[in-house]
């Protein structure tokens, strides 16, 4: 014989109590959700234009040092331009749909100039919150559940 424990609730499923029921567990918890699709192109083509300024500069060593082959410039330099830029037009959409402030926003931009700045900057964004979902967008997401 089974007995059920007793509760001061009665038992409902209307949407108020579930609400009341998931509020503040780990499908709120911002960091849990998963990022919108700019943010996920903007850590995307962060790497992409990393990984093509590494190939570019090894095209460069590989063509002006060791004079061995123009080949790596060729498809490298092509490759960067295209990444360069689709990360910067990425950012300013990133900009836009994040709500950051201009010098968080230049800073993107001024670190797809030197190696590998871009993916430095998408660590800080990520460490600093930068990235998350901003706080209006995830208040709305959880009035429409």
């Amino acid at each position: 014989m089974t007995s059920e424990p007793a509760t001061s609730e009665p038992a409902t499923n209307d949407a108020a109590t579930s609400d009341r029921a998931t509020k503040g567990s780990v499908a709120d918890d911002p960091r849990t959700q998963r990022p919108a699709p700019v943010v996920r192109a903007f850590r995307l083509l962060a790497l992409t234009e990393a990984v093509t300024w590494a190939g570019l500069l090894v095209g460069m060593l590989l063509e002006h040092v060791l004079d061995v082959t123009e080949l790596g410039v060729y498809v490298f330099g092509r490759l960067h331009g295209g990444a360069f830029l689709a990360y910067v037009a990425v950012a300013l959409l990133t900009w836009r749909a994040q709500r950051w402030s201009v010098p968080v926003a230049l800073a993107a931009l001024v670190a797809s100039i030197p190696p590998f700045g871009t993916v430095v900057f998408e660590r800080w964004a990520t460490r600093t919150g930068r990235l998350d979902a901003p706080a209006e967008i995830m208040r709305a997401a959880a009035r429409q559940r």
